[in-house]
């Protein structure tokens, strides 16, 4: 195209056509060398421009390589954190635990769904932006919600503290919390939560360690808890120079009704008197169960010892009321022995040895007492130790005899009865009262095989007496113990005794205490049914000292009311002991019963009680008790020449 474009302006020029052909060969020419330059130029500057573009192309191509590396390489970094906050958010959600995640500014950037489930908050409120609501309603579920704004605000003060605790509900739950700064790059970016609900954990551990220090059946304090508050209250009273008393309290006839209605029994009794032991006593004070029946009590910050007795007699009180228990009507006595600190013992072991001495000695005075411990107690409780020991072999060395007393008719003058007592002669230490040694005969259980002896030797002597002066009429009274009418045996061991010593069953009348009737009516009126079928005489003891219910008298089959002897000392001065002596009288005639005035020692009872009917006495006025050869004597007498008044008298 240049080369014809040069070629026509040339000819437009020239008008020398033979000039035009003499050049026309050099032009040829010229344009054959400049056809060829450009060509040669087109031809180069094509193969560099196919250069430049073979190498951009190469460099698209590795550029495009490169950055397919760097796809690949970033969506291989991109699935394995997807890949890693999967398996983060499933830990998370799977733990049993409530995560929470906040930022420096206390934004909310992390939770699980069993934190919104524990603190029950709602999603939608997490997602807020406001996130004092959220924390606005956990705080409303605590029980300490200033102690939780108290952590959160030290926190702020101390970013880099770690805090392990627990925090506690108002439905009662417990959360056990951590929380620990969040750092990147070794800078704090926030703060994480964990709660766990661990409530189920710290009531077992509560449950564990309450009944490690509380009874099981009274759920009162146990030893080791008593002995725990007794030295913090002798510490408290040494720091503030106060007084306390701890008290030692011991059932009366509880082993009784246990081993004769059983244990069930046995237990419910003694939840019932926990009960009502705890009612006697102020916020302050201790009760314990030591075991058994036994109980003890911390009096702290006393004022002097007639406040301890004022308590002391409120328990009593208490106690004496019936025990209703499955329809058994029971009525049990405490004893109760008080040391007071610091006068009796500057620490709780001696102060809990000397309660239980002063225990010991007001059982021995009978029941329902209370003793303040002193130092001659000691030597008391020694004796009563020594006496323990020697009881248990007293009966197999013979040491025990049998004294009777007659009960009088004052119409005939006729003896009518003898009453078997129980002596104790000891080679070394002599002549024993039976208020010694008898409470400790009950408490060992040695009184079972001492009253078969007692009956047994009663009854065959009676026999005896009964050929020997030929008196088919002639009755022995015995007294039975609580041990051994509640014997489950006790109807067929005592058949078995008269079958032996051959006496009748109608010539043996069984004394029993009104105390030890009202135990359990129903188990007494069960006993002397049996024995009355067999023939047996029945009497109460000691009437009008117990608990009797006149609506449970009328439906014992009994013979015989005996009038205790102290209304029986006062009579003839005394208008209250006359009333109510005549009382009892009227009453037995009423129920058709006999009645035998204990105790006569002056005419002017006698004169007194023959003036209210009553025929039937014994006592000092017509004779102590005697041994068998004083009273087989007596018997002679009486049966050549009939007792009358002036002859008693003397």
């Amino acid at each position: 195209m240049l080369q014809q474009e040069w070629i026509a302006s040339i000819i437009l020029e020239i008008k020398d056509i033979n000039f035009f052909q003499s050049k026309l060969e050099e032009i040829v020419i010229f344009s054959q060398v400049t056809a060829n330059a450009i060509a040669l130029a087109y031809q180069r500057w094509n193969a560099t421009h196919l250069l430049e573009k073979l190498q951009l192309e190469s460099q698209v191509i590795e550029q495009n390589a490169k950055l397919e590396r760097e796809i690949s390489w970033r969506q291989s970094i991109q699935h394995e954190l997807e890949k890693s906050l999967s398996l983060q958010q499933a830990t998370l959600e799977s733990t049993a635990d409530g995560i929470l995640v906040v930022d420096n500014e206390g934004n909310i950037s992390g939770y699980n769904q069993k934190f919104l489930q524990m603190w029950n908050i709602s999603e939608q409120m997490m997602m807020s932006e406001n996130n004092w609501l959220a924390l606005k309603k956990a705080l409303r579920q605590l029980t300490h919600p200033q102690d939780y704004l108290k952590v959160l605000r030290n926190l702020n003060n101390n970013p880099h503290t770690q805090i392990y605790d627990t925090i506690s509900f108002k439905d009662g739950r417990i959360f056990e919390r951590y929380t620990q700064p969040q750092y990147i790059n070794g800078k704090i970016v926030g703060r994480v939560w964990s709660f766990r609900d661990v409530t189920a954990q710290k009531l077992a551990e509560a449950k564990i360690r309450h009944q490690a220090l509380h009874d099981l059946l009274t759920n009162l304090p146990n030893r080791v808890l008593f002995n725990e508050r007794l030295a913090k209250a002798l510490q408290n009273a040494r720091i503030n120079n106060q007084s306390l008393a701890v008290c030692f309290l011991d059932l009366d006839r509880f082993k009784t009704i246990n081993d004769t209605l059983g244990h069930p029994i046995g237990d419910k009794l003694l939840q019932t008197v926990a009960q009502r032991l705890t009612s006697c006593l102020g916020e302050e004070d201790t009760i314990a169960r030591w075991g058994g029946d036994e109980f003890t009590i911390i009096l702290p910050n006393i004022r002097d010892a007639r406040a301890v007795a004022t308590v002391q007699e409120r328990i009593i009180a208490a106690l004496k009321p019936s025990f209703n228990i499955d329809n058994h009507h029971l009525h049990i006595g405490v004893s109760i022995g008080i040391a007071l600190y610091p006068l009796h013992g500057r620490d709780g072991d001696t102060l809990i040895q000397n309660a239980d001495v002063a225990l010991y000695r007001a059982k021995a005075q009978g029941c329902n007492k209370y003793q303040f411990y002193y130092s001659a107690i000691n030597s008391q409780a020694s004796e009563l130790l020594v006496l323990e020991n020697n009881l248990h072999y007293a009966l197999e060395r013979n040491e025990f005899t049998i004294y009777y007393q007659p009960q009088v008719n004052i119409s005939t003058g006729e003896i009518t009865k003898m009453e078997a007592l129980l002596r104790w002669r000891h080679p070394k230490l002599g002549i024993i009262a039976p208020s010694k040694f008898i409470p400790i005969a009950e408490e060992t259980g040695l009184i079972v095989p001492i009253g078969e002896w007692v009956l047994r030797s009663a009854c065959r002597q009676t026999k005896i007496w009964q050929e020997m002066f030929n008196l088919p009429n002639l009755s022995i009274a015995v007294n039975l113990s609580a041990c051994q009418f509640q014997q489950p045996n006790i109807a067929t061991s005592i058949q078995e005794i008269l079958a032996e010593t051959k006496l009748a069953p109608e010539n043996l009348e069984l004394e029993i205490t009104e105390s030890l009737a009202m135990q359990n009516v129903e188990k007494t009126q069960e006993v002397m049914t049996e024995l009355h079928r067999m023939g047996i005489l029945l009497s109460i003891d000691d009437f009008g000292t117990g608990y009797s219910s006149l609506s449970y008298l009328k439906n014992f089959p009994l013979k015989t009311l005996k009038i205790d002897r102290s209304f029986v000392s006062e009579i003839a001065s005394n208008p209250h002991d006359l009333a109510i002596t005549t009382a009892i009288i009227a009453l037995a005639h009423g129920l058709n019963l006999a009645v035998v005035a204990e105790g006569v020692e002056t005419p002017e009872q006698l004169n007194c009680l023959r003036l209210l009917e009553c025929e039937l006495m014994q006592g000092h006025l017509f004779s102590k008790a005697l041994s068998v050869q004083d009273a087989t004597q007596l018997l002679a007498q009486a049966k050549s020449q009939p007792l009358n008044n002036s002859y008693l008298v003397a």
